[in-house]
């Protein structure tokens, strides 16, 4: 609760210390001219002005939709069913919160619970949350209960270079005020470099899957050599679209799994809101942040929901809790919740396998193509690298002229990476979109 000074004394004193005399020192950065109570404003307008003049300043965004769009990582745009939208307008579900009271709150908990369920399907994991506010979010949080799970004794987090970027600058952010050591990232290791990092004091490892280049890592008996250790494997998953093709992270023998949900059903809105999303094996599941939404039978022993399985610090001993996050991204939780019940196990396959496809299709023409190079060292899903005969910033230009979103230039994070781009490919880029991109990257100088 904020303090409000009760007298003079009091408000010079709380001035003096932020180092301002009066109240309008503190718009000093706000020129005169438009300072209250001079403020020039226009004539009133009718309500169907104001909407024309809004609806042309909107116009003045550009956005997925007037561009063929070649750009992934870690922002996806995928097809979502209409029915995911008209669902989350309805009054029941339009809010951010997970409600407290289980007997007026049947419908949006068990919407919880079932997306809740459906990432434990695709994850392979036992149980889930619901859930973070995106996918770094969730990885710093992957090394909270990391560090909890060793009681406080492992200090070392091992981090994949090939984990996105910012992910890792949240977990250096989220945890820089403990006594904990990352490694691992700011280098080039690869999976056995990593492994051969793994010691007494080692708390977790991540791993990405795919990784941030689209790449699928090989993880045979990654997860064997990390429990050896006795440290816990996290993977974080890029896409997680790709688990509808791809073996789940539980088979390989993860501990917990984090990403970030916005492909699977949230629209890429300009950055956010999306989904971080969490799901671990039963055993850490009391030592995990966000919402737990578990099925019971009320008192005339009708199937109902509720809220369970948090420790109450997190609540009301704040000061003793392993995180203080107690609330959720629900909105967007029920958006997957829809779009997976939508898809299904075999809708979701499909999407996989197109986004597969078409980023191959795609590769192979470029790699045609004089001057540029992709690389094939191995497997990918639906991004790919691609070394470009130009600065990956001329490239752009010339294709965001050309009515293209290029590739993400990759040298602002991994400098090793000089004139790469990533690019990507999903189900939303048909044929003649992606043979249009190659001519215009042909004609690139």
């Amino acid at each position: 609760m904020s303090y409000i000074p009760h007298t003079e004394a009091e408000r010079q004193q709380m001035l003096a210390a932020i180092g301002v005399t009066t109240i309008e020192d503190l718009f000093e950065a706000v020129p005169a001219t438009h300072r209250f109570p001079k403020l020039t404003l226009p004539a009133p307008m009718s309500e169907m002005d104001v909407m024309t003049e809004m609806a042309a300043l909107a116009d003045a965004n550009e956005h997925a939709g007037d561009f063929a769009l070649f750009r992934g990582a870690g922002a996806y745009h995928h097809f979502i069913p209409s029915a995911v939208n008209h669902i989350l307008l309805r009054g029941e579900f339009y809010t951010a919160y997970t409600p407290y009271q289980p007997e007026v709150s049947q419908g949006t908990l068990q919407a919880t619970y079932e997306y809740q369920s459906m990432m434990c399907a695709l994850t392979g994991m036992d149980a889930a949350n619901a859930s973070h506010y995106d996918g770094a979010t969730s990885l710093a949080e992957a090394v909270t209960v990391a560090l909890e799970a060793g009681r406080g004794k492992r200090k070392k987090i091992i981090l994949s270079h090939a984990i996105n970027p910012q992910y890792r600058e949240v977990v250096r952010t989220y945890h820089q005020g403990g006594d904990v050591k990352v490694v691992g990232d700011r280098g080039q290791a690869s999976i056995p470099d990593l492994i051969d990092m793994l010691d007494e004091n080692t708390a977790m490892l991540a791993v990405s899957y795919p990784n941030f280049f689209g790449q699928i890592d090989d993880f045979n008996e990654l997860a064997e050599k990390v429990h050896e250790a006795g440290a816990l494997l996290v993977m974080v998953v890029n896409n997680p679209v790709a688990l509808g093709l791809l073996k789940s992270p539980g088979e390989l023998g993860a501990d917990i799994v984090v990403g970030e949900g916005q492909p699977l059903g949230v629209p890429l809105s300009f950055g956010g809101p999306y989904l971080g999303f969490f799901a671990v094996r039963e055993k850490y599941v009391r030592k995990i942040a966000g919402r737990i939404i578990g099925e019971t039978t009320d008192i005339d022993g009708k199937r109902a929901f509720v809220m369970t399985l948090r420790p109450r610090e997190q609540d009301i001993r704040r000061d003793k809790a392993t995180s203080n996050i107690c609330t959720n991204q629900g909105l967007m939780a029920i958006a997957t919740a829809v779009y997976l019940s939508l898809m299904g196990k075999n809708g979701l396959r499909k999407v996989a396998e197109l986004n597969y496809h078409k980023a191959h299709y795609a590769a192979q023409q470029i790699q045609h193509l004089d001057g540029y190079s992709v690389n094939m060292e191995r497997p990918f899903f639906n991004e790919f690298m691609v070394t470009c005969p130009a600065p990956v910033s001329r490239v752009n230009e010339a294709l965001i002229a050309q009515g293209f979103i290029g590739g993400y230039d990759l040298s602002a994070d991994y400098p090793h990476l000089k004139d790469t781009m990533l690019l990507c490919v999903t189900e939303m880029n048909s044929r003649a979109e992606i043979d249009a991109l190659v001519d215009v990257l042909q004609e690139v100088e």
